[in-house]
């Protein structure tokens, strides 16, 4: 099972393995937060926690492995490849950064107006976001052109996973305008209770790019028919999609 993970590495494109060594230490970067986190007295919530540092470095480097290792799947030129791949790996290590930059100044990273440095922070990372809805609309579309070189169960993991991250990726603008618009009315408090409502959403729908995608690699160690595969993977997806609505659900009403 180890051999498939040593292949991608050794047998990836230079921007590939850029974006994998840069999606582990983002990773440990959230790590060593959580550590932070556990010397401080902070509390975990709220606007001035650890936790979003924490949360992001990880987050964003589980998602920039994925990512890479997903479009090794997709029919994309090389020279588009690079460019989404390298432009979403400078998003991913921006909006880390940018983060914790916040949490160390101990003030915070989202909806803050409150001086010059930290609008023009705020504004960095909801570019950011939709820098990220620009790259991903591009990897989905793609997904859905005809690649006989993939097994259907890969085809059909890949692209429930990135319509799911689109998904994702929709919640989370629908957190910034929540956000925004709170400030301007004049209410910072609400900005951060009205937006982070919809973290649960936002958490599930993101990690699909990972899950589904993995359990297609756990099957490839078996010696089911592709059929059987696609058939797992089927009810994966569909289970994954139905909880994914319903926690949308919950969160909304």
């Amino acid at each position: 099972m180890t051999r498939p993970l040593r292949r991608y590495w050794t047998a990836g494109r230079p921007i590939e393995r850029t974006a994998y060594l840069v999606g582990a230490v983002l990773m440990l970067w959230g790590a060593a937060h959580a550590v932070v986190f556990l010397l401080d007295d902070r509390p975990w919530a709220g606007p001035l926690s650890w936790r979003k540092p924490t949360t992001f470095g990880l987050s964003f480097g589980l998602t920039l492995i994925s990512t890479a290792w997903v479009a090794t799947t997709l029919p994309l030129a090389e020279r588009t490849r690079r460019r989404l791949l390298g432009a979403l790996t400078v998003a991913c290590v921006v909006e880390v950064a940018l983060v914790s930059l916040q949490a160390w100044r101990h003030v915070p990273s989202h909806f803050n107006m409150e001086t010059p440095l930290n609008t023009v922070i705020s504004q960095t990372l909801a570019a950011g976001g939709f820098a990220l809805v620009t790259i991903y609309g591009t990897l989905t579309a793609v997904s859905f052109r005809a690649n006989p070189a993939v097994s259907r169960s890969t085809r059909l993991a890949v692209r429930v996973g990135l319509v799911l991250l689109m998904a994702a990726l929709g919640i989370g603008a629908a957190m910034i305008v929540r956000g925004v618009t709170a400030v301007y009315a004049g209410n910072p408090h609400l900005a951060y209770t009205t937006a982070g409502a919809l973290k649960p959403a936002h958490a599930i729908t993101l990690h699909a790019i990972l899950v589904l995608p993995a359990l297609v690699w756990l099957l490839s160690g078996t010696r089911w028919r592709e059929s059987v595969r696609h058939r797992i993977v089927t009810v994966a997806a569909t289970c994954y999609l139905v909880a994914s609505f319903a926690v949308l659900l919950a969160v909304i009403r």
